[in-house]
């Protein structure tokens, strides 16, 4: 989950890697470095430090690194704690081989014990440590590229690099196994990057590589090759979001800008995909026969995904019949999965490289199932190993807790669902047409809700105090509850489950006393007064109760004044309203606390290990 970036070209290397890594701090944030070829000597030179990129930056005034060759690091850590000795760049013992490294080396141990008997003295705890050396064993007589592909042909496990030699001072290497790596081509310049808003600032022109495939760039090349050394001739993609959209714009924090977001993507995905009330998906590949036939659907997903996926079963299943199965990528991919008949294989992740939903993907693939893809990211890992995918077009999504992609993948399920209605045929309740009314509203609703959020700030202000919360849901909004406590737990530490209301007294209740607050959903449903008898259990035990409902009625004010009104809408298109409401709650205690709500301890965005 390391962030990684390399260029070469026409600029000072370490201003363009610098402010890559600044982008893609989302991805790992315990430590940072960088390294150069100084010019005219030839010479390796390595800034890093265990802290964040700001420090980098400062160290860098007043070390600087010149040179038009460069390959920096934000570390996620895995092996070995998050300090400088562990740090990226790693390099050889003579210094003249430097290495950035994604992923993790399963048989790293093995390799280095080989290494320590061949007389190689490690300095750090990582697993990367090991590429460096085997570069150089190999470079003693080889070019660089094929150097690298000696070493990536004995290592095992997951990995994207970057690789320097002093002795090839014009050239960088990269290679990816199971981990992302893309290449940003520009004029007189090109890049390696783990991630796309590395490089964006410069260039939109993108080559995505494949698994088992390594790189050679040089400022005015850019060479393919598999990992047997057969070069490969592909085209490269223009990229059509922007630098600007990986930014604050005035934000405090990506998150809040994220969140705000949200009505203009759900609004832009409408217009899309939305042509005289049907619905188009113009890049599935996918025949609309296939999903004719389709009977059983199994969504796998991590996370946020996973949340969004469960409201996708509450939709499918309600208004098409169809049975839907959701389950957890990290599980799915160890179990005995037993396809049933007419299955569809529906896999969402934001990113496209989250290493439990691939592996997942390929297991069930070996049983003949199709998969369908729900991601953000155009030419993902994902998206490349499916039979189709659907992009979500939420661009980038920075902050490390999920938000608009998560409203954007239930909006695709919402999609999905009218889409399976008309090529079956399905009637629905009510009819299509005052559903697709009901769903333009989203976006306006979704604006007057954000029109609230400094009064939804101030309450969350009001109960940062709480050491845990309670989110209780019913039906289509259960999984909204899961999803609140996430939010909650991912940026504000504090601990937080999400249940559905019903099982509250099958053991939860037991936790409830006047030093939780529990938020509940309440909003009108067919289990609205089910709702409302769970929490009628809940004040007589007097919990605090923030909830999330249509009105503020008597009878809900009998139990709490601390109601966030959301406008009302069709049931299972509340998930899309109600989840901004919690997103900013979430944001506003971890403000008050304190925390780094763009970068949560411990975590990182795009989890592309296992």
């Amino acid at each position: 989950m390391c962030g990684i970036i390399g260029y070469v070209g026409k600029r000072q290397a370490a201003d363009v890697v610098l402010s890559g890594l600044k982008l893609l701090e989302y991805r790992g944030y315990d430590s940072c470095g960088m390294a150069s070829i100084v010019p005219n000597k030839n010479a390796i030179s390595v800034r890093k430090l265990p802290l964040k990129v700001a420090e980098l930056e400062k160290l860098l005034k007043k070390k600087p690194l010149l040179g038009q060759i460069a390959i920096g690091h934000v570390r996620w850590a895995t092996h070995g704690a998050p300090n400088q000795v562990n740090a990226h760049p790693h390099c050889d013992f003579n210094g003249e081989i430097s290495v950035v490294h994604n992923g993790i080396i399963e048989n790293y141990q093995q390799l280095k014990k080989d290494l320590v008997k061949q007389g190689v003295r490690f300095k750090s705890s990582t697993d990367t440590e090991i590429i460096p050396y085997l570069v150089a064993k190999y470079h003693k007589d080889k070019t660089l590229l094929d150097a690298v592909k000696e070493t990536v042909g004995v290592l095992e496990g997951s990995f994207a690099i970057c690789v320097m030699s002093n002795k090839e001072p014009d050239t960088i290497v990269g290679a990816r196994k199971n981990s992302p790596l893309v290449v940003g081509i520009g004029k007189e310049e090109n890049f390696l990057a783990s991630d796309i808003p590395a490089f964006l600032k410069y260039t939109k022109d993108v080559l995505y590589l494949n698994d088992e495939e390594l790189v050679a760039i040089t400022k005015d090349s850019v060479s393919l090759y598999d990992f047997s050394g057969k070069k490969i001739d592909r085209k490269s993609s223009l990229v059509k979001w922007d630098h600007e959209q990986a930014q604050k714009k005035g934000f405090s924090h990506f998150m809040l800008k994220e969140i705000n977001e949200q009505p203009d993507i759900l609004e832009n995905m409408l217009i899309h995909r939305l042509k005289n009330n049907q619905v188009g998906f113009e890049e599935m590949t996918i025949k609309d026969d296939f999903f004719r036939e389709v009977e059983n659907i199994t969504i796998v997903a991590c996370g946020t995904a996973f949340h969004a996926g469960l409201v996708g079963k509450y939709i499918i299943e309600s208004t098409c019949g169809i049975n839907v199965n959701v389950a957890y990528s990290s599980e799915l991919r160890y179990s005995r999965f037993i396809p049933k008949k007419n299955t569809v294989l529906i896999a969402i992740s934001q990113s496209g490289e989250t290493a439990d939903t691939l592996a997942a993907v390929k297991e069930i693939r070996k049983e003949g199932v199709k998969v369908l893809s729900i991601c953000n990211v155009l030419g993902s890992s994902l998206a490349r190993d499916s039979d189709g995918v659907i992009y979500t077009h939420a661009g980038p999504e920075i902050s490390v807790a999920s938000t608009k992609a998560y409203t954007a993948q239930i909006a695709i399920l919402v999609l999905f669902m009218f889409y399976l209605s008309q090529i079956k045929n399905i009637g629905l309740k009510p009819n299509k047409e005052t559903l697709l009314k009901k769903l333009l509203e989203i976006p306006q609703l979704q604006r007057d809700i954000l029109k609230n959020q400094k009064g939804i700030l101030s309450l969350a202000k009001r109960h940062s105090h709480f050491g845990s919360f309670l989110y209780l849901g019913r039906n289509v909004n259960y999984p909204s509850a899961l999803e609140g406590a996430l939010k909650l737990k991912e940026i504000s530490y504090i601990p937080a489950e999400g249940y559905a209301a019903g099982e509250m007294k099958h053991g939860p209740i037991a936790l409830i006393d006047e030093y939780r607050a529990v938020v509940c959903i309440a909003t009108r449903s067919f289990v609205y007064d089910k709702m409302i008898s769970n929490i009628q259990e809940i004040n007589a035990r007097k919990a605090k109760i923030i909830m999330v409902a249509n009105e503020t009625s008597e009878t809900l004010k009998s139990f709490t004044k601390e109601i966030i009104c959301v406008p009302a809408t069709e049931e299972i298109f509340s998930p899309l309203l109600v989840a901004l409401p919690l997103q900013i709650l979430a944001y506003g205690i971890a403000v008050k606390r304190g925390c780094d709500v763009d970068q949560p301890r411990n975590l990182a965005k795009s989890v592309t290990v296992e």
